[in-house]
């Protein structure tokens, strides 16, 4: 009789295994097939009636269902959206136009529920990825191409004479001047609620970030994180008003300092094993993992090179001549970053970066995240880039982004691989990183940090409720 009773628990409790295993899977592979509805409601089945969920696994359900909500603000386009676009500059474009380029990963395209819809910047980016629709855009913007800008390279060769002539690291100093705010907008909290806001701040490096002084800030009241954050910001809060928008802004001035590094092949050696590069050498999940098909790319593009600065030009070249730069959907609606870069060909900064990242530490070489703000006055944007090390030289900056420079000078091309120019503002030296004090509610960028978080007590306040507004000004030159 016991040995009755024991198999028939045995067999049940084997069923509510199955079926809860059956459930994960279901809401996993609709998903996966675009059936955002359907697997919705099986989340919310799961978190309804499972409850042995751990705090964890009930977390990780709910940013399921945040992520596609995610994903549905960044699949927005129809067809004929992108069709009007498309025909401005190809006005013969044929249907088999538009299946080629989605096949091929130019136009971004998703089923979901059903729908065919195209991501937010689709249109534009088709003449950022396929190369033949980009001579068609260059054609058209001839004068935007050929207009004045800041003389970037002219910078940074003169980085290169300083760090010759001064025999220092870090040359060229920058002062810049910077007023950040973030606006909430009306009725988004609230009244009388609490909201929480992080604003980016930037990090303290020796030599080449420095003299960074707080010279206003609304909420007079801040907590800055302390130098050693990866992720450093400023936080505030502020109690949320009826009918009205609610502000925060710091204002600060910091100077920054090129480098640039002449690299003998020869000298270059593996690095050896130490505690101080181990974290810059190993995978670091969801993002930077050794999947089979990075390890098969790696290895397509290194040979039998040995030599790791060598190694490390030909993952640079790679990713600057075959992942061209495009405007990204948000990097929480990405579950691997550096795979969605391989598989589909194109991705911003931040994807061409962390891929690369991987391919580095997937070599043996230490490579490292950076970010904050470029400056190319005029003009700015967010940007990511990041460190690498060489042994015997040391952690230097690279920026895969900018990519080979188009010059004869051979030595000079590959002055983003181990050197950077004195216009960055450097917020983060690492991906994900908890904030100070720490956010209660998912983030609304889970890898980077430029823009800022804002939440209150009732969840997340994602990109859509808040506006933002960077304005800079170069104080001095050399110091």
């Amino acid at each position: 009789m016991k040995t009755g009773i024991i198999l028939l628990l045995a067999v049940n409790l084997f069923f509510i295994l199955s079926c809860r295993k059956t459930v994960v899977e279901d809401y996993q592979s609709l998903i996966e097939n675009g059936e955002f509805s359907k697997a919705k409601k099986n989340i919310e089945q799961q978190l309804l009636s499972n409850k042995n969920l751990s705090s964890t696994e009930k977390r990780d359900l709910q940013f399921e269902m945040e992520r596609m909500e995610r994903i549905r603000r960044d699949f927005t386009k129809t067809r004929a959206d992108v069709l009007a676009f498309i025909k401005k500059y190809i006005p013969d474009v044929t249907e088999a136009d538009m299946q080629r380029w989605e096949d091929e990963k130019s136009l971004e395209v998703m089923i979901i529920d059903g729908e065919k819809r195209y991501f937010n910047h689709a249109a534009r980016n088709l003449f950022r990825i396929n190369k033949a629709c980009k001579k068609v855009w260059n054609a058209h913007h001839i004068k935007d191409a050929s207009g004045p800008g800041f003389a970037l390279d002219r910078h940074n060769r003169a980085v290169i004479s300083a760090v010759r002539q001064t025999g220092k690291k870090y040359v060229e100093p920058v002062r810049m001047k910077i007023s950040y705010s973030i606006n909430v907008k009306k009725d988004a909290v609230p009244e009388n609620e609490t909201i929480r806001c992080w604003i980016p701040f930037p990090r303290e490096i020796e030599d080449r970030q420095t003299d960074i002084q707080i010279l206003r800030t609304f909420p007079a009241k801040y907590e800055l994180a302390p130098k050693e954050a990866l992720q450093r910001t400023i936080y505030f809060e502020q109690k949320a008003k009826a009918d009205a928008p609610a502000r925060f802004e710091v204002e600060y001035s910091y100077t920054n300092r090129g480098t640039y590094a002449h690299i003998d092949p020869e000298k270059v050696k593996r690095s050896a094993s130490s505690a101080s590069l181990a974290d810059f050498l190993k995978e670091e999940p969801p993002h930077i993992v050794f999947s089979d098909t990075l390890k098969a790319l790696s290895k397509n593009i290194t040979g039998n090179e040995k030599n790791p600065y060598l190694i490390a030009r030909k993952l640079f070249a790679w990713v600057d001549q075959n992942i061209p730069w495009a405007s990204a959907r948000e990097y929480s609606t990405i579950r691997n970053i550096p795979l969605y870069a391989c598989l589909n060909r194109h991705g911003d900064c931040g994807i061409q970066t962390l891929l690369f990242i991987t391919l580095c530490r997937l070599n043996g070489i230490p490579a490292r995240w950076q970010s904050g703000w470029e400056f190319k006055p005029p003009d700015d944007s967010m940007h990511d880039w990041g460190m690498i090390w060489f042994e015997p030289y040391g952690w230097l900056p690279m920026d895969v982004t900018y990519g080979l420079r188009d010059t004869e000078d051979e030595d000079f091309s590959w002055f983003y691989l181990h050197g950077m120019d004195s216009y960055r503002l450097i917020f983060n030296d690492g991906i994900s990183k908890d904030f100070v004090p720490p956010k209660e509610h998912f983030r609304s960028e889970t890898v980077d940090s430029q823009r800022g978080e804002v939440e209150w007590r009732g969840g997340n306040l994602y990109f859509d409720q808040w506006d933002w507004n960077m304005e800079w000004r170069e104080i001095s030159g050399k110091q």
